[in-house]
């Protein structure tokens, strides 16, 4: 491992997804020293459009991601490509190692990662990830919207997005294979006359590269356009258990817990985006970072402020003596 033992900066952000863009732009523009590690994982890769970030309606994610980098190096910043493997704790702040051996020293951390999407085992759902294979209302419902749409109940959250669908599209059928429904479940459904398909699943319909049905083990198809899923999602944050980083788990998935603003329990370190809010949009993920960021700024603020009452006692106290 080498050290840049010239060079310790302020702000080491790892991810450069929106909140970790968001984020550095904000300390840059802080006049601080940010360097950003991009391992070049994207969770949203998949997606060809961003919805529901305002005056960005439908942008590319790839798009939306080269824009931000733009604007983080414009202001200072700098981005390298890499993928972080340990965090050690240092006198100054963190050494941050990455895979290559180099190791980047920084005062403050700042945990980007976002998450990973665990899908069913079903052939075809990996393949249509992003597309013909949707998870977030919010998100999809607007294109699935009067479509044939089939929710796969691969988790404790099926029901509940069948619910949701239901209301972009009065075509929604949950398809319950050894998932056993609950009575207020099964009178949930019935109200909004969202019927129920028992039996396993075979494997998703694909024509090209369209979705177009679920075929069950008995060989029956099941028309559909679009297929939901309730993934459990798992933050990335290996990299961090050597500092003291641990996961707070739900049926949803794993998560970085931090406070209202990012701020996690290993000083010196904050946490925005998907890695600690499994729920957020990019609008949010965005407006995570730019708060941590605001945050880590103020704390080192308030360190170098330290730093220099007790400099400036220690003159006064060395001068009295003199």
């Amino acid at each position: 491992m080498t050290e840049q033992e010239d060079l310790i900066r302020d702000v080491v952000v790892v991810g450069a997804g929106a909140a970790g863009l968001s984020a550095a732009l904000t300390l840059t523009r802080a006049r601080r020293s940010v360097t950003v590690v991009d391992a070049g994982q994207p969770r949203n890769a998949p997606a060809d459009r961003v919805h529901g970030l305002l005056a960005l309606e439908g942008v590319s994610p790839l798009e939306l991601l080269a824009r931000g980098r733009e604007e983080v190096l414009g202001y200072g910043g700098e981005i390298i490509a890499g993928e972080v493997v340990d965090v050690r704790c240092k006198s100054y702040g963190f050494a941050v190692v990455l895979r290559d051996g180099a190791a980047l020293q920084t005062r403050r951390l700042l945990i980007a990662t976002g998450l990973v999407d665990e899908l069913p085992d079903i052939p075809g759902v990996r393949e249509q990830w992003g597309r013909g294979v949707l998870h977030c209302p919010c998100c999809h419902g607007w294109e699935a919207r009067d479509r044939r749409i089939g929710v796969l109940a691969t988790g404790p959250m099926a029901v509940h997005k069948a619910l949701l669908f239901r209301h972009w599209s009065a075509d929604v059928v949950l398809f319950a294979g050894i998932h056993q429904l609950g009575p207020q479940e099964r009178e949930q459904l019935d109200a909004l006359n969202i019927p129920v398909v028992a039996g396993a699943i075979s494997r998703l319909e694909i024509d090209g590269d369209r979705l177009n049905g679920v075929r069950l083990v008995d060989g029956q198809v099941i028309d559909v356009d679009a297929v939901v899923v309730a993934t459990r999602m798992v933050a990335r944050m290996e990299p961090f258990a050597g500092i003291g980083i641990e996961p707070k788990t739900q049926p949803a998935g794993s998560f970085i817990e931090a406070d209202a603003f990012g701020k996690t329990a290993v000083p010196g370190v904050w946490v925005a985006g998907n890695a600690t809010d499994l729920a957020a949009q990019v609008s949010g993920a965005a407006a995570e970072g730019a708060r941590a960021a605001q945050h880590i700024n103020s704390d080192l603020v308030m360190e170098d402020l330290d730093r220099a009452v007790a400099t400036l006692a220690d003159a006064q106290t060395a001068k009295a003596d003199a």
